[in-house]
């Protein structure tokens, strides 16, 4: 009976680390996902910027703004 009450409460630790190590392998790929789109968006918003001053042209424009959407959720 003791043999199995230990095997029962490492079976039981064991996965608890588990979870907890999947739960910040989760969170830190929502924060790298969340820092992607919040770079993905102020590129975006310097590239209307550019485009609308007239440094770059319509074709540019158009192929980098493909190039963020390509990369990112959001977009």
């Amino acid at each position: 009976m003791k043999t199995l009450m230990l095997v029962l409460v490492l079976l039981i630790g064991v996965s608890q680390s588990g979870c907890v190590f999947l739960g910040g392998a989760a969170l830190r790929a929502l924060g790298t996902g969340a820092g992607y789109e919040i770079d993905a968006s102020s590129k975006t918003d310097d590239l209307e910027s550019d485009y609308k001053a007239e440094r770059i042209s319509r074709s540019e424009y158009l192929a980098r703004k493909s190039q963020l959407e390509k990369g990112s959720i959001v977009y």
